[in-house]
């Protein structure tokens, strides 16, 4: 029963990814319909990210009200709404309206199902969870590209919006499933917390702002690739935007690869393993050469050493931070990925117009690096917090007596030791 529903929870997050990549591939039609600049893509874009921000940080309380299965179904049938939205507008202003209920829905679900597998599951699932994003991203594109060769762009929205209701369906049926799992079940009731209480658990601030970077570096990757083969190799913009699918294909790879591996070596060294890969990647692009083909190499690897590092800190939050707080610290977790997602890339945008596109490796050294000092020292300061435990003597009378009541579930849920650790 736990395959099957594991299977159910892959499925939910294909539906994540799949409206993610869709307004990119439709976007230089739809302007040009609309009567709009091209630059007000942005516009929609930081709608659908402010709303996602916000439901990542109400997602501990909706799941502690509702559970985790209804906020994944009502998620989803939200962002099934918001795309025949989409399709059905023929102005700017609708497009905003249904980027709200686009971005409430994407960021319950992507904060729900990841506490739930960090919580249930084990490392290989996590990453496979995001594998799954992968294949949404990947897919849309080409549906919106069958759209625009055979009728309209409004037609590949109402295909993915048919898609994401079909999936949809089949969560609200799997709902028996999830209760046999104990998602109904008390362990599905985060412990509520306000931020500021959030904040003060050790070792919170090191590795949010750690995702901050991280995230940063990556949507920068993904969003300026295409501009970076334009303007810093000199190649056609068709032949720009394919190479550009490199880092996708990468990272969706290499987090199915990693997935065979990461319950042996956990999560820290997971993350470690990803960094020194994705460190070759950027050495490549700073070699200075006319020739696109170490570019190509660079963004391929770079992407495989990303593949597991955004699932594995995920994944090691209730470790880390204790289970019963896992879901407040995943929903604040997820709201500084989209708010690196969002704000970082532009920023970019900016530098590289003033001083060249040759500096993203540059740009994308220093997040990665500040990423990983980061999440060493989160890992550091938790470690401590767990050696300091098991030598206290109430965990030793514990030990000694069965007798674990003196603890609670944070406490407990804390004692096990990275793999790796000494």
């Amino acid at each position: 029963m736990a395959g099957l529903l594991i299977a159910v929870i892959y499925l939910a997050f294909v539906s994540l990814g799949l409206p993610d990549s869709l307004l990119g591939a439709a976007w230089p039609v739809m302007h040009g319909e609309m009567g709009v600049p091209v630059s007000y893509l942005g516009i929609i874009s930081m709608v659908i990210a402010g709303c996602t921000i916000i439901s990542s940080l109400l997602s501990n309380a909706l799941i502690n009200k509702f559970g985790t299965r209804w906020v994944t179904v009502i998620s989803v049938f939200m962002t099934a709404a918001a795309l025949f939205g989409f399709s059905f507008s023929s102005k700017l202003w609708t497009l905003i309206v249904f980027s709200v209920p686009y971005g409430l829905g994407a960021g319950a679900i992507d904060a729900a199902l990841n506490n739930y597998v960090a919580l249930h599951f084990k490392s290989r699932q996590m990453v496979w969870l995001h594998c799954f994003w992968g294949v949404g991203a990947i897919i849309s594109p080409f549906v919106m590209s069958f759209a625009l060769t055979h009728s309209v762009w409004r037609e590949g929205y109402r295909i993915i919006g048919y898609v994401q209701l079909a999936i949809g369906v089949i969560l609200l049926l799997s709902l028996p499933i999830w209760k046999k799992k104990g998602a109904s079940a008390a362990e599905d009731k985060p412990k509520k917390l306000r931020l500021v209480e959030v904040f003060k658990i050790k070792g919170v601030l090191f590795i949010m702002f750690a995702f901050f970077a991280y995230c940063a570096a990556e949507a920068t990757a993904m969003y300026w690739a295409s501009t970076y083969f334009v303007e810093a190799k000199h190649l056609a913009s068709e032949l720009a935007a394919k190479f550009a699918s490199l880092f996708y294909i990468g990272m969706t790879a290499g987090r199915f690869l990693s997935g065979f591996i990461s319950d042996r070596l956990g999560d820290k060294r997971m993350i470690l393993s990803g960094t020194a890969v994705l460190s070759v990647g950027i050495i490549l692009l700073f070699i200075p050469s006319n020739s696109y083909a170490l570019s190509l190499a660079g963004f391929l690897i770079l992407g495989l050493g990303c593949a597991p590092i955004y699932p594995c800190i995920v994944h090691s939050a209730p470790v880390n931070f204790g289970a019963e707080n896992s879901g407040a610290i995943i929903g604040v977790q997820m709201a500084f990925a989209y708010v690196g997602n969002t704000f970082m890339p532009p920023l970019f945008g900016l530098i590289a117009s003033s001083v060249g596109f040759d500096v993203m490796p540059l740009y994308l050294t220093i997040f990665f690096a500040a990423m990983l000092v980061l999440v060493l020292l989160c890992f550091k300061t938790a470690s401590k917090y767990r050696r300091a435990l098991i030598s206290a003597p109430e965990y030793v009378h514990a030990a000694k007596t069965c007798d674990m009541s003196a603890f609670s579930a944070q406490t407990v849920s804390e004692i096990p030791v990275e793999r790796g650790e000494k």
